[in-house]
């Protein structure tokens, strides 16, 4: 049988439990306390029905397991047919999925099936636009926290099916110094100290500098790992690289577009974060019909 996990993206991280998770949450704030009671009342119970979940534009697929999972839940008797896999390039009314089973399943399923691959292909599909832009540079594009509330895991895997890369997945994931936190704790070097002094020898430390001047003080401390720089031009990004001189990875972010991305890849930083790749993103155009 057909499971969630051999539609995943092979090279991106989603935790089955994740997608059992959402599932759930998703479907029950469907079906509220009474279910589907449009279908319950039109279709008698024995009805079987024959589906296919299509595209209707080109772009990056992503969701497919999450879709397979909601139908999975509403029956076991419902099979399956993929025709591809999450993080494939599909074309404009090509097939992903061929459903087959209990018709009330299957409309019931809809709609909570075609929001999950609705919103992670939008995700895919953006991020490998961003990608396409950058071809033949080293740079890496990452995401960020700017994600729907409850959705992040499964945003984050969109990301990696389009191609991109992931940022920190939450507060706890790595030490990420921002402007507020500076400003705080008394400066540049007394931040740095405290976070080097409370490290992990596993836990990387990055920090946010706005000017040279405060990329200058980091790098004289020699304690982050990493250093963002903050909303800055194509020449200042350029003189940061060549200040750093490779002690720290030099991540680009603020105002990041599809437009400006090329750009920013051949000043040579070495990542770009971009939250347009989850906040922005439009969802991809499926559709769920029914064959007779």
């Amino acid at each position: 049988m057909l499971t969630p996990a051999s539609l995943l993206y092979p090279d991106a991280f989603l935790s089955p439990l994740a997608i059992d998770e959402a599932v759930h949450r998703a479907l029950d704030e469907d079906l509220g306390r009474a279910g589907d009671v449009t279908s319950l009342a039109t279709i008698p119970e024995t009805t079987k029905a024959n589906a296919i979940l299509v595209a209707r534009q080109a772009g990056v697929i992503a969701g497919l397991p999450l879709a397979l999972a909601t139908l999975q839940e509403l029956s076991p008797d419902i099979t399956v047919e993929a025709h591809v896999r999450d993080g494939a390039r599909i074309a404009a009314g090509q097939r992903a999925l061929t459903i087959a089973g209990p018709a009330r399943a299957v409309l019931t399923a809809e709609r909570t099936a075609l929001n999950f691959v609705g919103r992670l292909s939008g995700v895919a599909t953006l991020t490998a636009d961003y990608v396409r832009q950058t071809e033949g540079t080293k740079l890496r594009i990452c995401c960020t926290r700017k994600t729907t509330p409850g959705l992040r895991a499964l945003e984050k895997y969109a990301v990696r099916c389009g191609g991109g890369f992931n940022h920190r997945f939450g507060l706890d994931d790595a030490i990420l110094i921002k402007d507020n936190h500076i400003a705080v704790a008394g400066g540049v070097r007394p931040v740095l100290e405290r976070a080097r002094a409370h490290a992990g020898h596993l836990v990387k430390i990055e920090i946010e500098v706005d000017t040279l001047a405060q990329l200058r003080e980091v790098l004289a401390t020699g304690l982050a790992d990493a250093v963002l720089l903050d909303n800055m031009d194509f020449p200042t990004l350029r003189e940061a690289v060549r200040l750093a001189e490779g002690r720290v990875v030099l991540e680009a972010s603020g105002g990041v577009t599809l437009e400006s991305i090329a750009r920013i890849a051949a000043t040579g930083v070495d990542y770009v974060s971009s939250g347009a790749l989850t906040h922005s993103a439009p969802n991809f155009d499926c559709a769920l019909d029914i064959e007779t």
